[in-house]
């Protein structure tokens, strides 16, 4: 799998595509660059052993095919516009591209297409799909951002949403596909405000995201249920788990909580309470979904079948989570020390 030279070229060249893009100077290359990632990242998402995989990468190409061709008629019609004597409104092909790129990225009202392709992939072709695949995206949107009614709708749409279709879901997938919905609305506050906050946002998330679905793919857990019958002969791994869990839903002594906490500081100085209140409310629905896939694993009193494989772990791999939930425990209070240290 490693050795494979197939992925070796496919990854490279999604790389290529996302940083096309992002160094672009016209938007047609920014259109060329999201196609070359587009279609490498099709071949990566494709399993024979995984018939769920091909239906989640044909719905994933026809909805980014439809995203590139309405990114480009655009484009054309914008630039017609201003060539000729089409005197139609700038604002029209801002929300029209501001549109597309919400719909790559899959955030709300535009993520119909979102929690159906993760269910079908692998977790590291989800890990792809909730990082780097929103890398070209959330540039792009930063050059074009403008804060309005349509972008409020938007921020208010991924929140809520985000954070009530997670409500009911069993499928770790699906739940961490909600959970995206919801922080794409975080960056999209964080970067309507006019600062690059919204980046260290993206990184602070890519990192949790990271840790977690490590942590998922070396466990084989898919659903919820799967969290009472696991890690029970090692605690501290099942402890790590959680730690990284509640840090991705944002609670205050957990490295996730910092650019939540900065995005709040920032909207409350210009004013936006009505916003800021109806965030925080849906973030704490996003902790309470969190809290449920720990909850029945630490709380209730636990069966482990014996037909359960006992695994071996090398000490390399406790070391690795470890500091992953380190870092995401103490993250923020070492920011603080050292801010007041500077």
């Amino acid at each position: 799998m490693h050795n494979n030279p197939a992925k070796l070229l496919f990854s490279s060249t999604l790389i290529s595509g996302t940083l096309i893009s992002i160094s672009a100077s016209s938007w047609l290359a920014v259109w060329m660059g999201l196609e070359i990632n587009l279609l490498s990242f099709i071949p990566l998402m494709t399993n024979s052993n995984n018939k769920m995989s091909t239906e989640a990468s044909l719905k994933y190409f026809l909805v980014q095919a439809l995203a590139s061709a309405i990114l480009l008629f655009s484009i054309i019609l914008m630039h017609a516009s201003t060539d000729m004597t089409i005197f139609m409104n700038y604002n029209i092909f801002l929300t029209l591209i501001m549109s597309t790129l919400l719909l790559k990225m899959g955030a709300a009202p535009f993520h119909f297409w979102f929690p159906g392709t993760m269910e079908g992939l692998s977790w590291y072709n989800c890990l792809i799909l909730m990082t780097w695949q929103k890398v070209a995206p959330l540039m792009l949107l930063s050059y074009v951002i403008k804060m309005s009614l349509f972008m409020s709708m938007v921020i208010l749409f991924s929140i809520v949403i985000g954070s009530l279709g997670g409500l009911n879901q069993t499928s770790l997938r699906k739940l961490m596909a909600y959970s995206s919905i919801n922080h794409l609305g975080w960056m999209a506050a964080a970067m309507s405000m006019g600062e690059n906050l919204w980046v260290l946002y993206f990184l602070v998330y890519s990192f949790l995201t990271s840790a977690l679905i490590f942590l998922f793919n070396t466990f084989q857990m898919f659903h919820i249920n799967q969290s009472m019958i696991t890690m029970n002969k090692f605690p501290l791994l099942k402890f790590s788990l959680f730690s990284i869990l509640l840090s991705l839903g944002g609670l205050p002594p957990f490295l996730g909580f910092l650019p939540k906490w900065l995005v709040i500081q920032l909207m409350a100085e210009l004013n936006h309470s009505y916003m800021i209140t109806i965030m925080v409310m849906m973030t704490l629905i996003t902790l309470f979904y969190y809290l449920r896939v720990g909850f029945s694993a630490f709380m209730l009193s636990y069966t482990e079948p014996k037909w359960i494989p006992k695994l071996q772990y090398k000490n390399i791999f406790i070391i690795q989570t470890m500091t992953l939930s380190t870092i995401s425990t103490l993250g923020l209070l070492m920011c603080t020390a050292l801010f007041n240290t500077l």
